[in-house]
């Protein structure tokens, strides 16, 4: 039986990269993308908004009803708000924490009963070396970071007894 992989945030970057790689080595993949963009007939496109919780559940329940599992979840996605605090504006930072955290986890609580009737599961996670040290000018970037570290130290210990292993990966500049 083939792993299943949800990747988010496979518009660019890490998570297209991740995306086409796992594809290629014959993964089925989902990957997650907010608006249209070229991308790979390889990997299964799903449009999702981590901001917004009927997105999500719509997702997860697309895979299920297809696949029947999710084997790993990766969560890519995320955003960058930077420049100096008392000038950043408040729907900046509220829109960074509701898509690098809280997107985060309300993707993780969707998957996990999944994962744990599955008895077994992968979640990786990408913070940022902005979630072991606070950067200057990049205060709630680094927040939104420390949260997922926080929260995935937290869930790896939750989850351990159900055979669903938790990664973070802290890519630097």
């Amino acid at each position: 039986m083939k792993k299943v992989v949800l990747v988010t945030g496979i518009s660019s970057g890490f998570g297209k990269q991740i995306a086409h790689l796992l594809a290629k080595e014959g993964l089925t993949v989902y990957g997650t993308i907010r608006k249209d963009c070229g991308t790979s007939d390889l990997v299964n496109v799903l449009k999702m908004d981590l901001t917004d919780i009927e997105s999500i559940k719509r997702t997860v329940e697309t895979i299920h009803r297809k696949e029947g599992r999710i084997d790993v979840l990766i969560n890519n996605a995320g955003m960058h708000t930077g420049g100096p605090i008392e000038t950043t504006p408040v729907e900046n930072i509220m829109l960074q924490m509701d898509t690098s955290f809280l997107g985060t986890v309300l993707l993780t609580r969707e998957v996990l009963p999944l994962m744990r009737k599955q008895g077994s599961g992968t979640i990786i996670n990408f913070s940022s070396i902005g979630g072991l040290m606070g950067l200057p000018l990049q205060a709630f970037y680094s927040s939104s970071k420390f949260a997922v570290e926080g929260f995935s130290e937290a869930l790896r210990m939750e989850v351990r007894a159900f055979n669903i292993k938790v990664i973070v990966i802290n890519p630097g500049d």
